[in-house]
């Protein structure tokens, strides 16, 4: 893995980021706490349905802050209601497909589809597919422009470190063409799961890439994260614009450069 420079990053620093990434959710949701009021302040667009895909080996649970986040901002949201997130099996990619048809008919218009890592990959597959019923994608913390072997087991302790650090061995990764539909990357050099080189694709009039200073397992939580979502889905449909990092409210340091 390398740094935004080029050279290449000590694996200990990986491995420190492995091993601090609950600590680091916890400091992510501590700054929501904090940061809530000026949360209340974040954009606002038209009323338009959302669905939420969780990452891997997790579920709607995992992703009820930032639901409840967003129905507070007056968006019709709702999870997938799968389960947990044990990869692309078939009747979960019919499954997520089969809502939101549902939802683009029963709102007549397309849903925007929000997915926090491995959940982010099945939403830009998805836009790929159908992309009339997709409104726009934005991915959190999604590696998709790799493709690293399918985890075979659920990990816990040493082993789980383990299995950070494969899912952080790619080689030679360059960003992924842009979606047909409007789509947001957000991701973060502190992330400690997946490398953040394989969350960027190629930038374009409706695509883009958004750094912030989250942790991966934080993404669902942290206060910056949540501020783009927001400013995501307040993008009037057909008049898509690249996201710019707020200037007010001290909000700007929440987001590096890239």
């Amino acid at each position: 893995m390398s740094t935004s420079s080029g050279r290449p990053r000590p694996a200990r620093t990986d491995d420190l980021l492995a091993l601090t990434e609950p600590a680091r959710a916890l400091v992510s949701a501590g700054a929501l706490a904090v940061g809530a009021p000026l949360l209340r302040r974040a954009p606002r667009g038209e009323p338009h349905p959302v669905v939420v895909l969780p990452g891997w080996l997790a579920s709607d649970v995992s992703t009820r802050t930032l639901r409840g986040w967003l129905r507070r901002l007056g968006y019709p949201v709702v999870g997938w209601d799968l389960g947990r997130n044990h990869g692309p099996r078939p009747e979960v990619v019919d499954g997520v497909r089969d809502l939101v048809r549902r939802l683009a008919d029963e709102h007549g218009g397309p849903v925007s589809v929000v997915g926090q890592s491995l959940g982010g990959i099945f939403a830009r597959r998805l836009a790929e597919r159908s992309p009339r019923l997709v409104r726009q994608v934005v991915s959190l913390g999604s590696p998709f422009a790799a493709a690293p072997a399918r985890p075979r087991r659920a990990a816990s302790g040493a082993g789980m470190v383990g299995e950070y650090r494969r899912l952080r061995a790619v080689e030679d990764v360059r960003p992924a063409p842009a979606l047909p539909v409007p789509s947001t990357s957000v991701y973060s050099r502190w992330d400690g799961v997946v490398d953040w080189r394989s969350c960027l694709q190629q930038e374009g009039s409706t695509s883009e890439n958004v750094a912030v200073h989250a942790s991966h397992l934080g993404m669902g939580v942290d206060p910056a994260v949540l501020w783009v979502v927001a400013d995501r889905l307040a993008q009037p449909r057909g008049a898509w614009r690249p996201f710019r990092r707020p200037d007010r409210f001290g909000l700007r340091a929440l987001f590096p450069e890239g």
